[in-house]
Protein backbone atom coordinates (compact mmCIF):
# COMPACT_ATOMS: atom_id res chain seq x y z
CA UNK A 1 0.00 0.00 0.00
CA UNK A 2 1.35 3.51 -0.62
CA UNK A 3 2.25 5.91 1.05
CA UNK A 4 -0.27 8.21 0.01
CA UNK A 5 -2.79 5.61 0.62
CA UNK A 6 -1.84 5.34 4.33
CA UNK A 7 -2.05 9.24 5.59
CA UNK A 8 -5.54 9.43 3.54
CA UNK A 9 -6.82 6.22 5.77
CA UNK A 10 -5.77 7.71 8.76
CA UNK A 11 -7.19 11.46 8.29
CA UNK A 12 -10.38 8.97 7.67
CA UNK A 13 -9.97 8.02 11.44
CA UNK A 14 -8.88 11.02 13.25
CA UNK A 15 -11.45 12.60 15.50
CA UNK A 16 -12.85 16.53 15.08
CA UNK A 17 -12.48 18.91 17.76
CA UNK A 18 -13.39 22.31 18.02
CA UNK A 19 -11.56 24.93 19.15
CA UNK A 20 -12.50 25.30 22.65
CA UNK A 21 -12.19 21.52 22.69
CA UNK A 22 -8.67 21.50 21.83
CA UNK A 23 -7.56 24.63 24.05
CA UNK A 24 -9.10 22.72 26.99
CA UNK A 25 -7.23 19.43 25.81
CA UNK A 26 -4.04 21.04 25.66
CA UNK A 27 -4.55 22.95 29.36
CA UNK A 28 -5.31 19.80 30.92
CA UNK A 29 -2.16 17.93 29.44
CA UNK A 30 0.45 20.84 30.15
CA UNK A 31 -1.20 21.31 33.61
CA UNK A 32 -1.01 17.91 34.30
CA UNK A 33 2.68 17.17 33.39
CA UNK A 34 4.00 20.87 34.74
CA UNK A 35 1.37 21.07 37.64
CA UNK A 36 4.24 23.24 39.63
CA UNK A 37 7.61 24.19 38.70
CA UNK A 38 10.78 26.53 39.28
CA UNK A 39 12.11 28.27 36.57
CA UNK A 40 15.29 30.41 36.22
CA UNK A 41 15.62 33.05 34.02
CA UNK A 42 15.85 37.07 33.56
CA UNK A 43 13.14 39.47 33.95
CA UNK A 44 12.30 41.77 30.98
CA UNK A 45 9.22 44.01 30.61
CA UNK A 46 8.01 43.87 34.01
CA UNK A 47 4.50 45.50 33.28
CA UNK A 48 2.11 46.21 36.33
CA UNK A 49 -1.45 46.51 34.91
CA UNK A 50 -4.00 49.20 36.50
CA UNK A 51 -5.96 46.39 37.39
CA UNK A 52 -3.55 45.30 39.87
CA UNK A 53 -1.54 42.16 38.42
CA UNK A 54 1.23 42.36 36.57
CA UNK A 55 2.90 40.95 33.39
CA UNK A 56 6.29 39.65 33.53
CA UNK A 57 8.71 37.92 30.84
CA UNK A 58 11.24 35.49 31.89
CA UNK A 59 14.01 34.54 29.11
CA UNK A 60 17.62 33.15 28.88
CA UNK A 61 19.64 33.37 25.67
CA UNK A 62 17.36 31.24 23.91
CA UNK A 63 13.89 31.48 24.89
CA UNK A 64 11.01 33.79 26.35
CA UNK A 65 8.48 32.65 29.15
CA UNK A 66 5.59 34.81 29.21
CA UNK A 67 4.29 35.10 33.16
CA UNK A 68 1.77 36.88 35.19
CA UNK A 69 1.95 37.19 38.93
CA UNK A 70 -1.67 38.20 40.47
CA UNK A 71 -2.80 41.20 42.19
CA UNK A 72 -3.52 39.12 45.72
CA UNK A 73 0.08 36.89 45.43
CA UNK A 74 2.09 40.45 44.63
CA UNK A 75 2.05 41.95 47.67
CA UNK A 76 2.84 38.51 49.40
CA UNK A 77 6.32 38.30 47.39
CA UNK A 78 9.41 38.50 49.32
CA UNK A 79 11.32 40.19 46.23
CA UNK A 80 9.45 42.30 44.21
CA UNK A 81 10.37 42.27 40.33
CA UNK A 82 12.12 44.57 39.03
CA UNK A 83 13.53 44.40 34.87
CA UNK A 84 16.95 43.06 34.62
CA UNK A 85 16.95 40.98 37.92
CA UNK A 86 17.87 37.14 37.54
CA UNK A 87 15.29 35.02 39.69
CA UNK A 88 14.21 31.73 40.16
CA UNK A 89 10.21 31.62 39.72
CA UNK A 90 7.99 29.35 41.09
CA UNK A 91 4.50 28.52 40.30
CA UNK A 92 2.34 26.53 37.53
CA UNK A 93 2.41 25.99 33.92
CA UNK A 94 -1.10 27.14 32.44
CA UNK A 95 -2.52 28.27 28.95
CA UNK A 96 -4.09 31.03 27.88
CA UNK A 97 -6.59 30.20 25.23
CA UNK A 98 -7.45 33.71 23.95
CA UNK A 99 -3.70 34.10 22.45
CA UNK A 100 -3.49 30.20 21.97
CA UNK A 101 -0.63 30.91 24.33
CA UNK A 102 0.68 29.18 27.51
CA UNK A 103 2.49 31.43 30.82
CA UNK A 104 4.12 30.79 33.90
CA UNK A 105 1.61 31.89 36.91
CA UNK A 106 4.39 32.82 39.15
CA UNK A 107 3.42 32.12 42.90
CA UNK A 108 6.96 32.60 44.47
CA UNK A 109 9.95 34.74 43.29
CA UNK A 110 13.41 34.81 44.65
CA UNK A 111 16.74 36.21 43.24
CA UNK A 112 18.96 33.91 41.54
CA UNK A 113 21.82 33.79 43.68
CA UNK A 114 23.66 35.89 46.18
CA UNK A 115 25.83 37.71 43.90
CA UNK A 116 22.08 39.00 42.37
CA UNK A 117 21.07 39.83 45.61
CA UNK A 118 24.38 41.92 46.21
CA UNK A 119 24.10 43.44 43.16
CA UNK A 120 19.92 44.70 43.48
CA UNK A 121 21.10 45.92 47.09
CA UNK A 122 24.57 48.03 45.27
CA UNK A 123 22.03 49.82 42.79
CA UNK A 124 19.36 50.28 45.95
CA UNK A 125 22.47 51.94 47.65
CA UNK A 126 23.88 54.04 44.66
CA UNK A 127 19.78 55.21 44.11
CA UNK A 128 18.49 56.03 47.78
CA UNK A 129 22.54 57.80 48.03
CA UNK A 130 21.59 59.82 45.09
CA UNK A 131 18.15 60.98 46.91
CA UNK A 132 19.98 62.50 49.69
CA UNK A 133 18.54 59.86 51.62
CA UNK A 134 22.35 58.45 53.36
CA UNK A 135 23.55 62.00 53.93
CA UNK A 136 25.34 62.90 57.31
CA UNK A 137 23.68 66.27 57.26
CA UNK A 138 20.38 64.87 57.45
CA UNK A 139 21.63 62.62 60.96
CA UNK A 140 19.79 64.11 64.15
CA UNK A 141 22.19 64.17 67.45
CA UNK A 142 20.40 61.59 69.81
CA UNK A 143 18.71 62.97 73.30
CA UNK A 144 21.79 62.84 76.38
CA UNK A 145 18.89 61.26 78.66
CA UNK A 146 15.62 60.37 77.11
CA UNK A 147 12.51 60.04 79.22
CA UNK A 148 10.86 57.43 76.68
CA UNK A 149 12.43 54.81 74.21
CA UNK A 150 10.68 53.19 71.29
CA UNK A 151 11.92 49.87 70.28
CA UNK A 152 10.60 48.01 66.93
CA UNK A 153 11.18 44.59 67.20
CA UNK A 154 10.06 40.66 67.69
CA UNK A 155 8.86 40.39 71.50
CA UNK A 156 9.07 37.06 71.24
CA UNK A 157 12.90 37.13 70.80
CA UNK A 158 16.04 37.40 73.09
CA UNK A 159 16.88 40.96 70.98
CA UNK A 160 14.10 42.79 73.54
CA UNK A 161 14.81 41.05 76.71
CA UNK A 162 18.98 42.15 75.99
CA UNK A 163 17.81 45.89 75.63
CA UNK A 164 15.40 45.61 78.72
CA UNK A 165 18.32 44.50 80.90
CA UNK A 166 21.04 46.32 79.60
CA UNK A 167 18.97 49.53 80.11
CA UNK A 168 18.27 48.42 84.13
CA UNK A 169 21.46 47.84 84.42
CA UNK A 170 22.83 51.62 83.32
CA UNK A 171 19.80 53.89 83.38
CA UNK A 172 16.09 52.93 83.70
CA UNK A 173 13.87 54.17 81.45
CA UNK A 174 10.08 54.16 79.94
CA UNK A 175 10.03 51.39 76.99
CA UNK A 176 7.35 51.36 74.21
CA UNK A 177 7.61 47.56 72.44
CA UNK A 178 6.21 48.27 68.69
CA UNK A 179 5.63 44.00 68.05
CA UNK A 180 6.77 43.33 64.34
CA UNK A 181 8.06 40.47 62.47
CA UNK A 182 11.92 40.52 61.93
CA UNK A 183 11.49 38.25 59.01
CA UNK A 184 9.70 36.89 56.61
CA UNK A 185 7.34 38.05 53.60
CA UNK A 186 5.02 40.71 55.91
CA UNK A 187 8.12 42.03 57.89
CA UNK A 188 9.46 44.86 55.75
CA UNK A 189 5.75 46.64 55.97
CA UNK A 190 5.36 46.17 59.67
CA UNK A 191 8.50 47.39 60.63
CA UNK A 192 7.88 50.96 58.12
CA UNK A 193 4.23 50.99 59.88
CA UNK A 194 5.99 50.14 63.08
CA UNK A 195 8.29 53.85 62.79
CA UNK A 196 5.74 55.83 61.26
CA UNK A 197 3.34 54.65 64.14
CA UNK A 198 5.74 56.01 66.66
CA UNK A 199 6.45 59.67 64.68
CA UNK A 200 2.85 59.56 64.61
CA UNK A 201 2.01 59.87 68.32
CA UNK A 202 1.04 63.39 69.64
CA UNK A 203 3.65 64.23 72.36
CA UNK A 204 1.55 64.81 75.36
CA UNK A 205 -0.75 62.09 74.72
CA UNK A 206 -2.33 58.96 76.66
CA UNK A 207 0.59 57.11 74.80
CA UNK A 208 3.86 58.78 75.22
CA UNK A 209 5.93 59.76 72.50
CA UNK A 210 9.21 58.63 72.05
CA UNK A 211 12.57 60.63 72.37
CA UNK A 212 14.10 58.03 70.88
CA UNK A 213 13.48 54.15 68.35
CA UNK A 214 15.97 51.66 68.47
CA UNK A 215 15.11 49.26 65.47
CA UNK A 216 16.82 45.75 66.24
CA UNK A 217 17.37 42.65 65.75
CA UNK A 218 19.36 38.96 65.92
CA UNK A 219 22.24 37.48 63.60
CA UNK A 220 20.39 35.88 60.80
CA UNK A 221 21.69 34.88 57.64
CA UNK A 222 21.83 37.08 54.31
CA UNK A 223 18.54 36.46 53.60
CA UNK A 224 16.47 36.57 56.72
CA UNK A 225 17.68 40.24 56.84
CA UNK A 226 16.67 41.28 53.05
CA UNK A 227 13.69 43.09 55.26
CA UNK A 228 15.89 45.50 56.52
CA UNK A 229 17.23 46.32 52.98
CA UNK A 230 13.45 47.05 51.61
CA UNK A 231 13.48 50.75 50.60
CA UNK A 232 10.10 51.28 52.26
CA UNK A 233 11.95 50.39 55.91
CA UNK A 234 14.86 52.44 54.39
CA UNK A 235 12.80 55.11 53.58
CA UNK A 236 10.90 55.25 56.63
CA UNK A 237 13.82 55.29 58.66
CA UNK A 238 15.05 58.57 56.80
CA UNK A 239 12.08 60.12 56.96
CA UNK A 240 11.68 59.56 61.02
CA UNK A 241 11.27 62.97 63.22
CA UNK A 242 12.54 60.97 66.08
CA UNK A 243 16.13 60.03 66.32
CA UNK A 244 16.78 56.52 65.14
CA UNK A 245 19.40 53.90 66.34
CA UNK A 246 19.63 50.69 63.81
CA UNK A 247 21.02 47.44 65.52
CA UNK A 248 20.20 44.78 63.06
CA UNK A 249 22.24 41.56 63.47
CA UNK A 250 25.88 41.08 64.40
CA UNK A 251 28.84 43.63 64.42
CA UNK A 252 29.50 42.19 60.74
CA UNK A 253 26.38 42.84 59.36
CA UNK A 254 25.44 46.12 57.13
CA UNK A 255 21.77 46.78 55.91
CA UNK A 256 20.46 49.97 54.14
CA UNK A 257 18.91 50.85 57.06
CA UNK A 258 22.32 51.38 59.46
CA UNK A 259 22.86 53.73 56.44
CA UNK A 260 19.31 55.95 57.25
CA UNK A 261 19.79 55.60 61.01
CA UNK A 262 21.33 58.62 62.81
CA UNK A 263 23.42 56.14 64.57
CA UNK A 264 24.50 52.19 63.90
CA UNK A 265 24.95 50.13 66.82
CA UNK A 266 26.73 46.84 66.24
CA UNK A 267 24.22 44.98 68.06
CA UNK A 268 20.87 45.49 70.02
CA UNK A 269 22.98 45.50 73.63
CA UNK A 270 25.22 48.21 72.14
CA UNK A 271 21.82 49.99 71.21
CA UNK A 272 20.81 50.21 74.72
CA UNK A 273 24.20 51.65 76.00
CA UNK A 274 23.84 54.29 73.38
CA UNK A 275 20.72 55.36 73.96
CA UNK A 276 21.02 55.72 77.98
CA UNK A 277 24.53 56.90 79.80
CA UNK A 278 25.25 55.03 82.70
CA UNK A 279 23.14 56.07 85.79
CA UNK A 280 26.29 55.63 88.66
CA UNK A 281 28.50 56.65 86.53
CA UNK A 282 26.55 60.22 86.62
CA UNK A 283 26.30 60.22 90.39
CA UNK A 284 29.34 59.58 90.57
CA UNK A 285 30.38 62.44 88.65
CA UNK A 286 28.06 64.97 90.16
CA UNK A 287 28.76 63.65 93.87
CA UNK A 288 32.24 64.58 92.54
CA UNK A 289 31.47 68.00 90.98
CA UNK A 290 29.67 68.62 94.35
CA UNK A 291 32.75 67.82 96.33
CA UNK A 292 34.87 70.21 94.02
CA UNK A 293 32.37 72.89 94.11
CA UNK A 294 32.40 72.95 98.42
CA UNK A 295 36.13 72.68 98.55
CA UNK A 296 36.23 75.40 96.03
CA UNK A 297 33.46 77.58 98.13
CA UNK A 298 35.69 76.87 101.07
CA UNK A 299 38.87 77.67 99.69
CA UNK A 300 37.27 81.53 98.60
CA UNK A 301 35.87 81.65 101.75
CA UNK A 302 39.72 81.36 103.39
CA UNK A 303 40.95 83.40 100.87
CA UNK A 304 38.73 86.57 101.09
CA UNK A 305 38.87 86.32 105.00
CA UNK A 306 42.87 86.62 104.65
CA UNK A 307 42.47 89.60 102.51
CA UNK A 308 40.08 91.31 104.42
CA UNK A 309 42.59 90.33 107.93
CA UNK A 310 45.35 92.15 105.23
CA UNK A 311 43.34 95.11 104.32
CA UNK A 312 42.16 95.55 107.99
CA UNK A 313 45.72 95.69 109.48
CA UNK A 314 46.64 97.96 106.28
CA UNK A 315 43.51 100.44 108.38
CA UNK A 316 44.44 103.14 110.60
CA UNK A 317 42.91 102.79 113.98
CA UNK A 318 39.47 104.51 114.63
CA UNK A 319 40.97 106.68 117.40
CA UNK A 320 43.86 108.09 115.28
CA UNK A 321 40.98 108.89 112.42
CA UNK A 322 38.46 110.30 115.27
CA UNK A 323 41.71 112.42 116.89
CA UNK A 324 42.85 114.09 113.50
CA UNK A 325 38.99 115.24 112.60
CA UNK A 326 38.94 116.70 116.54
CA UNK A 327 42.67 118.69 116.37
CA UNK A 328 41.24 119.98 112.19
CA UNK A 329 37.89 121.17 114.19
CA UNK A 330 39.95 122.48 117.17
CA UNK A 331 41.65 124.55 114.39
CA UNK A 332 38.83 125.60 112.27
CA UNK A 333 36.57 126.79 115.49
CA UNK A 334 40.14 128.96 116.57
CA UNK A 335 39.79 129.96 113.09
CA UNK A 336 36.05 130.97 113.08
CA UNK A 337 36.12 133.26 116.09
CA UNK A 338 39.08 135.69 114.20
CA UNK A 339 36.93 135.28 111.11
CA UNK A 340 33.38 136.63 113.29
CA UNK A 341 35.34 139.09 114.17
CA UNK A 342 36.51 140.70 111.49
CA UNK A 343 33.86 140.24 109.60
CA UNK A 344 31.99 142.35 112.39
CA UNK A 345 34.52 144.92 111.99
CA UNK A 346 33.70 145.12 108.14
CA UNK A 347 30.43 145.14 108.18
CA UNK A 348 30.40 148.10 111.21
CA UNK A 349 32.58 149.97 108.53
CA UNK A 350 30.32 149.32 105.33
CA UNK A 351 27.54 150.42 107.58
CA UNK A 352 29.02 153.61 108.46
CA UNK A 353 30.07 154.18 105.11
CA UNK A 354 26.85 153.76 103.68
CA UNK A 355 25.15 155.73 106.33
CA UNK A 356 27.74 158.62 105.79
CA UNK A 357 26.28 158.41 102.10
CA UNK A 358 22.54 158.41 102.87
CA UNK A 359 21.82 162.01 104.39
CA UNK A 360 18.41 163.37 104.39
CA UNK A 361 19.36 165.86 101.68
CA UNK A 362 20.45 162.65 99.33
CA UNK A 363 17.11 160.63 100.59
CA UNK A 364 14.65 163.89 100.07
CA UNK A 365 16.42 164.36 96.38
CA UNK A 366 15.69 161.31 95.45
CA UNK A 367 12.29 161.08 96.52
CA UNK A 368 12.01 164.35 94.68
CA UNK A 369 13.25 162.74 91.59
CA UNK A 370 10.74 160.15 91.73
CA UNK A 371 8.37 162.48 92.29
CA UNK A 372 8.75 164.38 89.11
CA UNK A 373 9.34 161.34 87.18
CA UNK A 374 6.27 159.86 88.09
CA UNK A 375 4.45 163.34 87.71
CA UNK A 376 6.14 163.48 84.03
CA UNK A 377 5.13 159.79 83.25
CA UNK A 378 1.76 160.33 84.04
CA UNK A 379 1.48 163.44 81.65
CA UNK A 380 3.03 161.78 79.27
CA UNK A 381 0.86 159.14 79.39
CA UNK A 382 -2.31 161.39 79.47
CA UNK A 383 -0.91 163.24 76.30
CA UNK A 384 -0.37 159.81 74.45
CA UNK A 385 -3.95 158.18 75.57
CA UNK A 386 -4.82 161.59 74.20
CA UNK A 387 -3.29 161.22 70.79
CA UNK A 388 -4.19 157.84 70.59
CA UNK A 389 -7.68 158.58 70.99
CA UNK A 390 -7.34 161.48 68.92
CA UNK A 391 -6.15 159.62 66.28
CA UNK A 392 -8.93 156.62 66.77
CA UNK A 393 -11.60 159.35 66.99
CA UNK A 394 -10.27 160.66 63.38
CA UNK A 395 -9.43 156.71 62.30
CA UNK A 396 -12.94 156.03 63.53
CA UNK A 397 -14.56 159.10 61.36
CA UNK A 398 -12.56 158.04 58.22
CA UNK A 399 -13.73 154.82 58.85
CA UNK A 400 -17.30 155.50 59.78
CA UNK A 401 -17.69 157.47 56.21
CA UNK A 402 -16.11 154.63 54.36
CA UNK A 403 -17.77 152.38 56.14
CA UNK A 404 -21.54 153.34 56.08
CA UNK A 405 -22.51 149.59 54.59
CA UNK A 406 -24.75 148.39 57.58
CA UNK A 407 -22.62 145.36 56.99
CA UNK A 408 -19.26 147.04 58.83
CA UNK A 409 -21.35 147.89 61.82
CA UNK A 410 -19.89 144.76 63.65
CA UNK A 411 -16.25 145.61 62.43
CA UNK A 412 -16.86 149.59 64.00
CA UNK A 413 -18.39 147.97 67.23
CA UNK A 414 -15.06 145.87 67.63
CA UNK A 415 -12.90 148.77 66.87
CA UNK A 416 -14.65 150.83 69.40
CA UNK A 417 -14.72 147.84 72.28
CA UNK A 418 -10.77 147.61 71.24
CA UNK A 419 -9.97 151.54 71.58
CA UNK A 420 -11.59 151.18 75.03
CA UNK A 421 -9.76 148.16 76.28
CA UNK A 422 -6.61 149.97 74.90
CA UNK A 423 -7.70 153.22 76.85
CA UNK A 424 -8.82 150.95 80.21
CA UNK A 425 -5.09 149.04 80.05
CA UNK A 426 -3.42 152.66 79.92
CA UNK A 427 -4.83 153.90 82.76
CA UNK A 428 -4.06 150.20 84.69
CA UNK A 429 -0.73 150.85 83.17
CA UNK A 430 -0.66 154.58 84.55
CA UNK A 431 -2.26 153.58 88.14
CA UNK A 432 0.54 150.20 88.42
CA UNK A 433 3.06 152.42 87.60
CA UNK A 434 2.44 154.75 89.86
CA UNK A 435 2.29 152.64 92.84
CA UNK A 436 5.23 150.89 91.89
CA UNK A 437 7.22 154.27 92.38
CA UNK A 438 5.31 155.10 95.75
CA UNK A 439 6.30 151.53 97.04
CA UNK A 440 9.81 151.99 95.86
CA UNK A 441 9.58 155.45 97.75
CA UNK A 442 8.47 153.68 100.88
CA UNK A 443 10.87 151.36 100.75
CA UNK A 444 13.94 153.66 100.54
CA UNK A 445 12.50 155.87 103.80
CA UNK A 446 12.33 152.26 105.49
CA UNK A 447 16.17 151.36 104.40
CA UNK A 448 17.11 155.40 105.26
CA UNK A 449 15.50 154.92 108.39
CA UNK A 450 17.06 151.49 109.24
CA UNK A 451 21.01 152.73 107.90
CA UNK A 452 20.33 156.39 109.48
CA UNK A 453 22.58 157.13 112.42
CA UNK A 454 19.75 158.30 114.48
CA UNK A 455 18.17 154.67 114.93
CA UNK A 456 21.70 153.49 116.01
CA UNK A 457 21.60 156.99 118.04
CA UNK A 458 18.54 155.66 120.01
CA UNK A 459 19.46 152.41 120.62
CA UNK A 460 22.14 154.69 123.24
CA UNK A 461 24.93 155.72 121.40
CA UNK A 462 26.45 159.00 120.38
CA UNK A 463 28.51 160.69 117.98
CA UNK A 464 31.49 162.73 118.59
CA UNK A 465 32.43 165.60 115.95
CA UNK A 466 35.02 168.47 116.45
CA UNK A 467 34.03 172.02 116.51
CA UNK A 468 34.71 172.03 112.49
CA UNK A 469 31.95 169.27 111.93
CA UNK A 470 34.51 166.64 111.53
CA UNK A 471 33.49 163.07 113.06
CA UNK A 472 35.83 161.89 115.61
CA UNK A 473 36.18 158.14 115.10
CA UNK A 474 39.05 156.86 117.30
CA UNK A 475 40.12 158.03 120.49
CA UNK A 476 44.02 158.84 119.26
CA UNK A 477 42.27 161.63 116.86
CA UNK A 478 41.12 163.46 120.02
CA UNK A 479 43.58 166.52 120.76
CA UNK A 480 43.30 166.86 124.84
CA UNK A 481 41.42 170.35 125.53
CA UNK A 482 39.56 169.94 122.35
CA UNK A 483 35.88 171.54 122.18
CA UNK A 484 33.88 168.35 121.30
CA UNK A 485 29.94 168.05 120.26
CA UNK A 486 28.05 165.01 121.66
CA UNK A 487 25.42 163.90 119.52
CA UNK A 488 22.66 162.05 121.07
CA UNK A 489 19.34 160.84 120.18
CA UNK A 490 17.24 163.83 121.41
CA UNK A 491 20.07 166.77 121.41
CA UNK A 492 24.05 167.57 121.14
CA UNK A 493 25.85 168.48 124.40
CA UNK A 494 28.71 170.82 124.25
CA UNK A 495 32.34 168.39 125.89
CA UNK A 496 35.73 169.02 125.80
CA UNK A 497 38.73 166.34 125.92
CA UNK A 498 40.84 165.38 129.25
CA UNK A 499 43.90 164.97 128.72
CA UNK A 500 43.82 161.90 130.09
CA UNK A 501 44.86 158.06 127.66
CA UNK A 502 41.67 156.44 126.88
CA UNK A 503 40.60 153.85 129.05
CA UNK A 504 41.47 150.06 127.91
CA UNK A 505 38.47 148.03 126.36
CA UNK A 506 38.46 145.69 129.56
CA UNK A 507 37.28 148.60 132.39
CA UNK A 508 33.95 148.24 133.31
CA UNK A 509 31.37 150.46 132.15
CA UNK A 510 30.73 153.53 133.91
CA UNK A 511 26.93 153.78 134.56
CA UNK A 512 24.83 157.44 133.45
CA UNK A 513 21.90 157.93 135.50
CA UNK A 514 21.70 154.39 137.22
CA UNK A 515 22.03 153.03 134.40
CA UNK A 516 25.21 151.22 132.80
CA UNK A 517 27.06 152.81 129.15
CA UNK A 518 26.83 150.34 126.78
CA UNK A 519 30.75 151.75 125.40
CA UNK A 520 31.62 150.85 121.95
CA UNK A 521 29.13 148.90 119.24
CA UNK A 522 31.02 145.30 119.98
Amino acid sequence: MSETTGLAGLRGNASEFSVSELSAALKRTIEDNFGYVRVRGELSKVNRHTSGHTYVDLKDDRAVLASVIWKGQYARLSVKPEQGMEVIASGRITTFAGQSKYQLVIEELELAGLGALMKLLEERRKKLTAEGLFDPARKKKLPYIPEVIGVVTSPTGAVIRDILHRLADRFPRHVLVWPVAVQGERAANEIARAIKGFNALKAGGAVPRPDVLIVARGGGSFEDLMPFNEESVVRAAAESAIPLISAVGHETDTTLIDYAADLRAPTPTAAAEHAVPVRAELLAQTLSLTERLVRGEARLSEERRRTLRDLARALPRPEDLVALREQRLDHVGTRLVAALRDHARLSEARLLKAAARLTPRVVAEAIARGDRRLVDLAHRARMAIARRSETAADRLAVLAKRLAAPSYRAILTREEGRMADLAHRARLAVTRRRETAGERLSTLAKLLETLSHRATLARGFALVRAADGTLRRTASSVVAGEPLALHFADGTKAAHADGGEGAPSSAPARKRGGKTSQGSLF
